[in-house]
């Protein structure tokens, strides 16, 4: 079947790498950057106009918040994977049961989402030893994020089917408009009516919901299978399966995760409300170089799945090689960049130089190393786009998160240890670890691969 494409489709199979690479990645790096921009005005907003004790608020709730939605974003990755092999095959018709029955998903889990976040935000809080004065407007903040969190969902399962195609141009002017609407908000919420962090919540449940209805339009105006067409909502089993497959290990990977960043938050709040702070002020600047990394994790996905998908063995390599030095090259430059102008961007979020000396703390020990956890995410997609998602699971929980928890409940428990430098630690040392793990396991599958296609070749 024949179909016109789209003028914002890569096709990820042919032609030079690293250009269609950076066509691909600089838009959703800038997507991603301005997704982060706008929910760093909430935290400056509140840092700035309603104290720190609203800051650390804001910032105490974002472990948690990753905690119950990674597993649906991992979800949104098996629908990626799906639909990048559909498009790369060029099978429409089962691309278009992979877009409906993601958006159907993405209903579900935005529901489910919302059950889980609004009745039971205030005893999971409590359970991360969040301090006394932070609680009450922790879970103010928590209980409205969720109740909108659908919004979310439809907009990050539909973002990965654009982005299965090579379309990141587009969520990036959706990101842009709606971004603009939450700061716009944020201001009028916090400052004028005086709502402090309920309004903070409020203007981003608000601008995802336009960024959710700008990706639905947008999928319904489309050409073939990646078009959406309501009447059509609903489950394939076959596909179900199919994103499961990718997206559940990729998603539990995600809960634990996010689960040893909960422990890891629940040691750093026993540090008292400066240090809190401080963490949350430095995450918030260190998450606009994990974006940016993450970006070349996103297109090793897409692009190794279209190729995969297409029978195109031979470019995988190149592909890995190519998202490899771009991560390296962005990850080294600004992670020490974060570093080198840290104070004044910690300046930003307070003015109060002990929450600025504990954001340096973590700034200078995670920013300055941060290229290794980029390498490993590359290493990682790769995997996933070649079909195994399975084992890049079970190495990420193992040597990640296992090493992380078990370093907290040995080396961080001695008294001379007993130090934020300490937890922060954990990080460098424990992506370094999986790192090489994960390489060998790389090495291993591609060498199958390799199998899998010289027996092709010789049929």
């Amino acid at each position: 079947m024949s179909v016109n494409r789209s003028k914002y489709e890569i096709d990820m199979c042919s032609g030079s790498i690293l250009k269609k690479m950076l066509l691909f990645t600089i838009p959703l790096m800038l997507s991603s950057i301005l997704q982060l921009l706008f929910n760093a005005a909430d935290v400056v907003v509140v840092g700035r106009f309603a104290g720190d004790n609203s800051l650390a608020a804001v910032g105490s709730t974002t472990a948690l918040i990753n905690m119950l939605t990674n597993l649906f974003m991992g979800l949104s990755i098996g629908a990626n994977v799906t639909a990048a092999r559909d498009y790369g095959a060029k099978r429409e018709e089962e691309l278009s049961r992979t877009v409906h029955t993601a958006m159907m998903l993405s209903l579900i889990s935005g529901l489910l989402l919302t059950v889980i976040g609004v009745f039971g935000a205030g005893k999971m809080l409590e359970l991360m030893q969040t301090p006394e004065e932070v609680l009450p407007l922790a879970s103010v903040y928590l209980r409205i994020y969720f109740a909108g969190i659908t919004a979310n969902m439809i907009y990050n399962f539909g973002s990965a089917l654009l982005r299965a195609v090579g379309d990141t141009k587009r969520p990036l002017y959706y990101l842009l408009g709606a971004g603009v609407i939450n700061v716009l908000l944020n201001l009028l919420f916090v400052i004028v009516f005086h709502m402090d962090v309920a309004g903070v919540a409020l203007a981003t449940v608000i601008s995802q919901i336009i960024s959710a209805f700008l990706v639905v339009r947008c999928l319904m105006l489309e050409k073939g299978g990646i078009r959406f067409i309501l009447k059509k909502l609903g489950i394939s089993r076959p596909k179900l399966f199919m994103i499961m497959r990718v997206g559940l290990p990729a998603g539990f990977q995600g809960i634990v995760f996010a689960l040893s960043n909960v422990v890891i938050q629940s040691s750093v709040n026993g540090f008292g409300n400066i240090i809190v702070a401080g963490n949350s002020a430095a995450g918030n600047i260190e998450g606009f170089v994990y974006v940016s990394m993450n970006s070349f994790y996103q297109a090793a996905i897409s692009f190794v799945s279209q190729n995969f998908g297409a029978g195109r063995y031979d470019r995988i390599n190149r592909i890995v090689f190519t998202a490899h030095g771009c991560v390296i090259t962005v990850g080294l430059l600004m992670g020490n960049l974060a570093v080198f102008f840290g104070e004044p961007l910690l300046g930003i979020y307070s003015d109060t130089p002990d929450v600025i000396a504990a954001g340096m703390i973590r700034l200078k020990i995670i920013c300055g190393t941060y290229a290794l956890c980029g390498i490993m995410d590359v290493m990682v997609g790769a995997l996933r786009g070649i079909g195994y998602s399975v084992m890049p699971m079970i190495v990420s929980l193992l040597g990640a998160c296992g090493l992380r928890l078990l370093w907290l409940a040995t080396v961080f428990q001695m008294p001379e240890y007993h130090t934020i430098e300490t937890v922060y630690l954990s990080y460098p040392i424990t992506w370094t670890i999986t790192l090489a793990v994960h390489i060998i396991c790389y090495i291993w599958a591609r060498g199958r691969i390799r199998k899998k296609y010289e027996t092709s070749a010789c049929r």
